[in-house]
């Protein structure tokens, strides 16, 4: 296992966010975590990288306990995009540099202008090289975001809302993109998402939290109508769409009809 997560609680003064939450995932693969506003899916991501520090449980990178790492080598082996970026005044060039800080001693190596210079061309970046972020679009500061975290070439990407300000295009090119980048390097990719469709279509395994609690794990059988009803009280027919599975949403009228 390349990431695993044992037990993991979590709460703010007010309330309990996380509670005895565990998954493991390996190399190559992406986990969806699902669920509700407010049910601790930032939370664990925050958790895992040590933005947050958990009242109980574990996270082990490549079978190290990241609470033995040093900041410089925690961001070598995790990288991390959060939901909400905000701006600085830099190119788009130097924001992505900034990712290959943890392996920069003494000055920038042509092997991190390599890097960078890749990973623009791989999102499309390149011709925004030299603009600055304050000028980027919601959608392109979420790329240049990605990209960073990517250069940090680490084990394994926390990505929270990925595609929240990505128009629908660019939501399923970032996130074929980021697949295949994970299936290629070996990575292991944690998501958070809400929409279940693009996550059926991104994740090999899924995590659905309620109430900060794992209500159910495994892969894509778990994505069913009883489920997606007690975790998110709606009620939704699964449906085949040339072999991708469709979830739509049912209004009240039509459950006499589906269940026919």
């Amino acid at each position: 296992m390349i990431l695993s997560v044992k037990n993991m609680a979590f709460s703010y003064p007010s309330r309990e966010v996380l509670n005895s939450v565990s998954f493991a995932i390996t190399e190559g693969k992406c986990i969806g975590v699902l669920g509700t506003n407010g049910t601790g899916k930032s939370t664990l991501l925050k958790c895992i990288d040590r933005i947050l520090k958990p009242q109980g449980g574990t996270v082990y990178v490549g079978g190290e306990d990241i609470h033995n790492m040093s900041d410089r080598v925690l961001a070598q082996k995790i990288g991390y995009v959060a939901q909400n970026q905000q701006q600085t005044r830099c190119t788009v060039f130097d924001s992505v540099l900034l990712g290959r800080k943890p392996y920069i001693k003494w000055d920038v190596s042509d092997q991190d202008i390599e890097i960078v210079e890749h990973i623009l061309h791989t999102f499309d970046l390149s011709e925004y090289a030299m603009r600055y972020t304050d000028e980027l679009s919601g959608g392109e500061l979420q790329k240049v975001v990605i990209a960073r975290a990517l250069a940090q070439q680490p084990k394994v990407l926390l990505l929270d809302e990925p595609t929240s300000n990505l128009d629908l295009k660019n939501q399923l090119d970032v996130i074929d993109t980021i697949k295949e980048i994970v299936e290629k390097q070996k990575l292991s990719a944690v998501v958070t998402m809400h929409d279940l469709n693009l996550a059926l279509r991104f994740a090999d395994k899924f995590l659905l939290l309620k109430g900060g609690e794992v209500y159910a794990a495994g892969g894509s059988e778990i994505i069913n109508p009883e489920n997606i009803k007690e975790v998110y009280d709606v009620d939704v027919v699964i449906q085949d769409c040339y072999g991708t599975p469709v979830v739509v949403p049912l209004k009240p009228e039509k459950m006499a009809a589906a269940s026919c």
